[in-house]
């Protein structure tokens, strides 16, 4: 944390719940980094931090959701670890479908009888988890990274303000301060909830 360029902190009052791990993020704010936090209420975290966020109790998932729109949108996200260090770029199997996508609302593999899912729809086309098929160039539709965007474009910041309560304006700041800390020579942190 004490390296970070950028710290967002959501769901706890840190400096008041987790005082030794704070002074990390202190230490990261003597550096420069700008410290972010989203809590429904004011506290001690919030008066040290450069951005307070004032959010609607139990709506930290559709904020979140409206980051990830926002990094993947505006392609602020560092393409080479994207692409080589994590699924993105993986196929899903042809019968995967997201909740959007399915008259339900669930994802594919829904049962209703047993209310849970089976998950066989959901695995990569290919052999297996350590052979799948891939596309580097992150545009086929079936690409884990393609099926993110198609899922959270619907996290607008005019949605998130209907849901969370925050103004566009104020999203729009935490979504560039989080952002421009990003890439081979940046770093940010996010501390949520902090367990």
């Amino acid at each position: 944390l004490a390296r970070s360029n950028c710290i967002l902190i959501e769901g706890s009052s840190m400096a008041e719940a987790h005082p030794v791990g704070f002074r990390w993020v202190m230490k990261a704010k003597e550096n420069g980094a700008t410290i972010i936090h989203v809590d429904p209420r004011f506290s001690r975290t919030s008066a040290l931090a450069d951005i307070w966020v004032p959010i609607r109790a139990g709506t930290d998932i559709a904020f979140l959701g409206g980051l990830i729109r926002h990094v993947l949108e505006t392609e602020k996200y560092f393409r080479e670890y994207v692409v080589h260090y994590t699924n993105a770029s993986c196929l899903l199997r042809p019968e995967f479908r997201d909740s959007g996508e399915e008259p339900s609302g669930y994802f594919s593999g829904w049962n209703e009888e047993k209310r849970a899912y089976d998950h066989e729809s959901w695995l990569y086309e290919g052999e297996g988890l350590s052979y799948p098929h891939r596309d580097l160039s992150l545009q086929d539709p079936r690409c884990v990274f393609q099926t993110l965007k198609r899922h959270f474009a619907r996290y607008t910041p005019e949605m998130v303000q209907e849901v969370c309560g925050i103004p566009p304006e104020l999203f729009a700041k935490v979504a560039d301060a989080l952002t421009s800390a990003s890439g081979p020579d940046k770093t940010a942190a996010i501390c949520y909830a902090v367990g």
